[in-house]
């Protein structure tokens, strides 16, 4: 019997199926969240903590209780504020301690990327009903604003020491993904315009601008003049946090976003760049031979990264999804299946549930670490409550 896989009745039962991986065993009484799982559930690292993950529980937690109204859920977010305000945050430098250690701060440095997912773990607690974290949005984006903002090239910068002398000269595509992702759900949280204009220019600015540097796609990497750097990571291609090549997922992930804006603030532009980005993702990364989609791809268009992550297929099924209602196209539903398919058929574990992290291009495991830095299955239960919003 095939799966059908919009089905909100499906779609539903796997949120509560990726949950039920995690919770309510990623609870440390002490403060926040165990962060580093293997398949089977295990914990393997019970000290470390990272600014990533620490936001995404909030996230999932605050998701979970705003979309099944359960109290336990809104509590165990609150928990999760808890730990980033009283842990992760500095209170003098107003920064986020981006690693943890045995409850000692092993590194400082503040990151956009990471600001952007406190602010989307904050939004996402205000629509769960916890109000105290209104405050807590304007806060972040204060000092985003402050450290971070340039207001010649309309993007935010990347990296700053943990007194935020230090600025780093590189500039990233994704932290400002993440923080249009973090702006839209500012606005939804409190209605304010300004968190909505910021989203509005970023998206431009990255997905036109700096796009059209690049043959219409968006790279990653460049220098503090948004100028396209092709070799930064060409030796570390699978690099976490700043891979080299153009990335499929982004790609997909931010028509995701586009489509998500047009809700909002219909520009003819942002359909179009949406089709773009996710066709070329589907035509340069799909995997013909063994399904999914590949990590990567180089300037000639050839897969430089085949490996398989569950996050690029997760994005890129919600983002098919949008352009399947938007368009009307069925081939985007054609895609959502395909993905699905070879999502259930790989990437996702029927025996502990959750989803694998990584797979080689054969679709084999690497290893049994199912939930290493920054993996709360944020982005798979993310899609799927993305979908249940547009059927």
């Amino acid at each position: 019997m095939s799966i059908k896989f919009k089905d909100k009745e499906f779609l539903t039962d796997h949120i509560k199926d990726t949950m039920a991986f995690y919770h309510p065993h990623c609870v440390d009484e002490d403060g926040g969240f165990f962060q580093l799982f293997r398949d089977d559930g295990s914990i393997f690292d019970r000290e470390t903590r990272h600014l990533v993950s620490s936001s995404r529980f909030v996230f999932t937690y605050s998701k979970y209780a705003n979309h099944f109204s359960d109290p336990e859920y809104k509590n165990l977010a609150e928990h999760g504020l808890k730990y980033l305000r009283e842990h992760h945050r500095n209170a003098a430098t107003g920064g986020y301690a981006w690693v943890i250690k045995d409850g000692q701060i092993v590194d400082d440095n503040n990151h956009c990327y990471g600001l952007a997912f406190v602010m989307l773990s904050y939004s996402c607690a205000v629509k769960a009903g916890i109000e105290t974290a209104k405050q807590y949005i304007y806060e972040t984006f204060d000092a985003m604003e402050e450290h971070f903002w340039s207001n010649e090239y309309g993007l935010y910068a990347d990296e700053a020491s943990g007194n935020w002398k230090i600025i780093s000269p590189y500039r990233g595509q994704n932290a400002n993904m993440h923080c249009c992702e973090a702006l839209i759900a500012a606005y939804e949280a409190t209605g304010d315009e300004k968190f909505m204009d910021r989203a509005l220019t970023i998206a431009h600015n990255i997905c036109v601008r700096q796009a059209d540097l690049c043959g219409g796609l968006i790279w990653e990497h460049y220098d503090e003049n948004w100028q396209v750097d092709w070799e930064y990571n060409k030796d570390d291609p699978k690099n976490l946090f700043r891979p080299w090549g153009f990335q499929p997922g982004h790609l997909t992930e931010w028509a995701k976003l586009l489509m998500t804006l047009y809700r909002f603030k219909s520009e003819d532009w942002m359909v179009v760049r949406a089709i773009v980005f996710f066709d070329a993702a589907m035509d340069k990364a799909w995997d013909d031979d063994n399904g999914g989609i590949c990590y990567g791809f180089d300037p000639d268009g050839e897969v430089c990264d085949g490996d398989k992550y569950f996050w690029v297929q997760a994005e890129s099924f919600a983002a098919a999804a949008h352009l399947a209602i938007q368009t009307g196209n069925d081939k985007y539903w054609k895609w959502y299946d395909k993905i699905w398919q070879h999502s259930w058929d790989h990437m996702i574990d029927h025996t502990y549930g959750a989803w694998y992290c990584i797979l080689t291009q054969e679709n084999e495991r690497y290893n049994d670490v199912k939930s290493p830095t920054g993996k709360t299955d944020y982005h798979t239960m993310g899609a799927c409550y993305e979908v249940l919003s547009i059927l």
